[in-house]
């Protein structure tokens, strides 16, 4: 590749490598350039331009990046498409990680060009998250390169692995004593099935016996009888030896202790046990808590179905330091990537607004809303139940005009509601409640139209993917043959500025202002451009979405 100033007459399917912003268009950094371009440089009143030139054998960054990617991909592993060098690896199911540090080193030390970062060895993922991202750097590499690229991610050990999380049946005994107060059991019992539920796994009903070995024993072999994978004591009274009496009930009960202790704080105190094949463990007492602690690293390997022995809980220390200690700078925030516990939450922080507080002028005395299609489902349960099949979260619907019709066809969905005082002033009205009651943590958030039901939850998450504060994403429009939609994602920074507008037109007034955050997304379908507000547009519809 051949970088440098190039004169225009030479110019022609060069990549630009700044952006240029002309008078009626702009040619964005990356951009191959065409003879419009071409043309419309030269009217500006350019000579030359700064542009990489490719040369035989050279493989554009999106290309590269796409065959890096392939490289990589294994069992419940999905890629994202190649855009400005990036391709995006993501889980398609819950499970654990596992990646190879030894191959993604090797692969990092072919050539600076090519880069993989990746989520930590033993991540806990959700469906749809991110475990890996792999970016180009320059506008294209070598054809040898990513050859050799490709031979390490064939030959050598997998760097990433995917192992999903089974739905194990889960048995808890809790131990009670004189004095225990009845809510530190429920708090165990609640704290206990939320990391179960968190797992894809089930939980038996709890059973809450004495602290002694003959009734532990005998509740763990109830719970056997009833199906239990997986055998869990919760005692009133810290294990403090392989000889206590949660390990010794273990051992009443038909099984053996394999391991006690661990390099994990909290977590210390956990017995490794097992009845015959069922893993059952002797919970520490930080396990009452629902805070991340050394039971959260055993139950994510168990549920993947990995061993867990003495040898592997050996290997735990490292990255096993969980307790909040005083620091300059807070463990949380130095060390969250590190947790395995971190991943699940995905990518956080981009929450969706769902704009539901219209009155339906252009439909009345009908409301757009609440029509409910051939399957009875009303089109703004269409529209949430697409942006719950994506990866924004928080989900906060903005309600207005018929209010309790809105939240009564949306009823059980795991969405919170804002209701705007002043919808009929408008779209800017629904749009300021939505943006003034999201959460602090959220740095960005997807403006939905609760009127375009075709929008769907693969195509908001490319328009995710696609925020990137750190490369100036920061607004990212959704376009279709050049011509802007809807939904847009705003990057906070912006809030305040949303919160000043006033009318009928929403956000989309600050396109203008903001040109060098604009990220444009094209996608195939012209579902971000189509929105349902009059009983005509209707009949636009697939036929199972219209009207009965």
């Amino acid at each position: 590749m051949i970088f440098g100033e190039v004169t225009l007459d030479a110019a022609q399917g060069t990549v630009l490598a700044h952006t240029h912003r002309l008078a009626d268009r702009i040619l964005r950094k990356g951009q191959v350039l065409d003879a419009g371009g071409v043309a419309a440089l030269r009217a500006a009143g350019l000579d030359r331009v700064i542009a990489a030139t490719l040369e035989p054998g050279d493989v554009a960054e999106d290309a590269a990046a796409a065959r890096l990617a392939a490289g990589l991909l294994g069992p419940g592993i999905g890629q994202s498409r190649a855009a400005t060098g990036r391709v995006n690896l993501a889980a398609q199911s819950a499970g654990l990680l596992r990646v190879d540090a030894a191959t993604i080193d090797r692969l990092n030390a072919v050539d600076e060009s090519l880069t993989i970062g990746t989520l930590p060895d033993y991540a806990v993922v959700g469906a749809r998250d991110m475990l890996a991202t792999i970016k180009v750097i320059p506008f294209a590499v070598p054809a040898a390169v990513i050859e050799t690229a490709e031979r390490i991610a064939r030959d050598a050990p997998p760097a990433l692995t995917l192992h999903p999380f089974h739905a194990l049946t889960v048995g808890l005994v809790v131990t009670d004593l004189p004095g225990l107060k009845p809510s530190v059991i429920e708090g165990t019992i609640r704290a206990t099935e939320a990391r179960i539920l968190g797992l894809s796994g089930r939980m038996l009903p709890a059973r809450i016996c004495p602290h002694a070995e003959a009734p532990i024993a005998e509740a763990l072999r109830g719970l056997i009888g009833l199906g239990a994978d997986l055998l869990l004591v919760a005692g009133a009274s810290a294990v403090v030896d392989r000889r206590d009496v949660g390990p010794a009930a273990i051992v009443r009960a038909g099984g053996v202790i394999e391991h006690f202790g661990m390099p994990v704080d909290p977590g210390n105190l956990i017995c490794l046990g097992r009845i015959g094949t069922r893993p059952a463990l002797v919970l520490p007492g930080c396990a009452r808590s629902p805070k991340m602690n050394g039971i959260d690293f055993v139950l994510s390997r168990l549920f993947a179905g990995q061993a867990v022995d003495g040898a592997a809980v050996a290997r735990m220390g490292v990255g096993g330091l969980l307790k909040d200690v005083e620091r300059p700078l807070s463990r949380l925030r130095a060390t969250a990537a590190a947790r395995p516990a971190a991943a699940a939450q995905g990518r956080p922080g981009i929450a969706a607004l769902v704009l539901a507080a219209g009155r339906s002028s252009r439909m009345a005395p009908h409301n757009k809303l609440l029509v409910p299609d051939r399957a009875g489902k009303p089109m703004i349960a269409r529209v949430v139940d697409n942006v719950l099949s994506s990866r924004a979260r928080p989900i906060l619907v903005v309600t207005g005009h018929m209010e309790s019709d809105i939240r009564a066809a949306l009823g059980g969905r795991p969405v919170s509601f804002v209701h705007a005082q002043d919808y009929a002033e408008g779209l800017s009205a629904s749009l300021k409640a939505g943006i003034a009651a999201l959460p602090s943590e959220c740095a960005a958030a997807l403006v939905c139209l609760g009127d375009m039901p075709l929008v769907t939850g693969r195509m908001i998450d490319r328009l995710l993917e696609a925020w990137d504060p750190d490369e100036g994403r920061l607004i990212v429009v959704p376009t279709h043959q050049g011509r802007s939609g809807n939904p847009m994602l705003w990057d906070r920074r912006f809030f305040a500025e949303i919160l000043a507008a006033t009318g009928d037109a929403g956000a989309r007034f600050l396109l203008a202002r903001h040109r060098d955050d604009v990220a444009e997304v094209e996608l195939d379908s012209d579902a971000v451009l189509r929105d349902f507000d009059t009983v005509e547009s209707l009949e636009e519809l697939p036929a199972h979405l219209r009207p009965a």
